[in-house]
């Protein structure tokens, strides 16, 4: 285990002070020290600690008030706290797990106690890091959010989302010409860039299918600007497409479909879930994709009519989309003006 974990202690015993800094610094561990439950809220504020040893008898704020007001902060509840105290009646012990403390030490303590019961939460607040880094690899926040809280089937349907599909056209073929290595190092670089892009502009990636790949706006969460954002990420991911050919990457092109309306959203399944999207908006965004030109963004009249004057399109004009029947259509051609 990495010591370089920082460590606020806070308690007013000066003789308890240096007691438990030392042991811990012997350890290897940085030590910050608040006197009061206000003072370490401050130092909480300066410089976030990884674990908190918070004493309940202190003036000003004792530790009980500290552990509520710090468990009530969006940016701090997941800071391990221990309680270290005289205080070790069972009352007390109780109200301080029900506070949000993962553990309750008492005085006098002992040394190998404390060092035990600090490595253990360290190392348990690491893996629970790591595992919400890794949740979060694969769901948007909020959902990653929910789904640890309730049980039960998450699904939603969302008024007004954006669903855009982009196809490498030229990549079957040259994925014949390449090794393995080779083929999905290419497309972890084009689609790791497309990442970005997504999380610049607010968007939520949906998934990849082979060398196609999904995104939506205006979901998990609403958001008024969500449809503007997916046509410059469109415009984005051509420049970029086309800036792989002239950088001496291969010539590749993109094709891409982008539609706004209604859709139902969820997770599915339990193992290997993802978080999807489904309906008749996502219908014809994908035929709009499978239908359109390389190069090309093929965009739908409502699409169109709702990006309005801050974009240049050129009329596709109507075509068979299947199960839609006659549709017109356009292709988005670049941001008008400095918008």
């Amino acid at each position: 285990m990495s010591k370089d974990n920082r460590i606020l202690l806070v308690e007013d015993t000066p003789a308890n002070i240096q007691a438990v800094t030392a042991i811990l610094k012997e350890q290897g561990y940085q030590i910050s020290v608040a006197t009061n439950g206000k003072l370490a809220l401050e130092a909480i504020g300066r410089q976030r600690p990884d674990l908190i040893l918070l004493d309940v008898m202190m003036p000003e704020m004792d530790g009980f008030e500290t552990c509520r007001l710090l468990k009530a902060n969006p940016e701090w509840r997941n800071i391990p706290v221990i309680f270290l105290t005289a205080k070790t009646e069972t009352e007390d012990i109780v109200r301080g797990f029900e506070l949000g403390a993962v553990d309750y030490v008492a005085k006098p303590f002992n040394a190998h106690e404390l060092l035990a019961r600090v490595n253990t939460h360290l190392a348990l607040d690491r893996l629970n890091r790591e595992n919400t880094r890794l949740l979060l690899n694969i769901l948007p926040g909020p959902i990653a959010d929910r789904l640890k809280r309730e049980e039960g089937v998450i699904a939603e349907r969302f008024e007004d989302a954006s669903v855009l599909f982009a196809d490498l056209v030229d990549f079957t073929p040259l994925s014949s010409t390449l090794s393995a290595i080779d083929l999905v190092q290419l497309l972890n670089r084009i689609f790791t860039g497309f990442d970005g892009m997504v999380e610049r502009y607010g968007l939520e990636k949906i998934k990849t299918i082979g060398d196609a790949y999904m995104v939506a706006g205006g979901l998990p969460e609403p958001s008024a600007g969500h449809l503007g954002a997916m046509a410059r990420l469109a415009l984005d991911m051509q420049g970029a497409i086309a800036g792989l050919c002239g950088s001496g990457g291969p010539c590749l092109r993109l094709r891409v479909g982008l539609h706004v309306g209604d859709v139902v959203a969820g997770v599915i399944g339990r193992r290997k879930f993802i978080y999807d999207i489904w309906g008749d908006t996502v219908n014809i965004a994908s035929r709009l994709e499978s239908h359109g030109q390389p190069g090309k963004i093929h965009v739908s009249e409502v699409a169109k009519e709702r990006l309005g004057a801050h974009f240049t399109f050129e009329p596709r004009g109507t075509i068979q989309l299947k199960g839609k029947g006659e549709m017109a259509t356009w292709f988005l051609t670049g941001a008008a003006g400095g918008d």
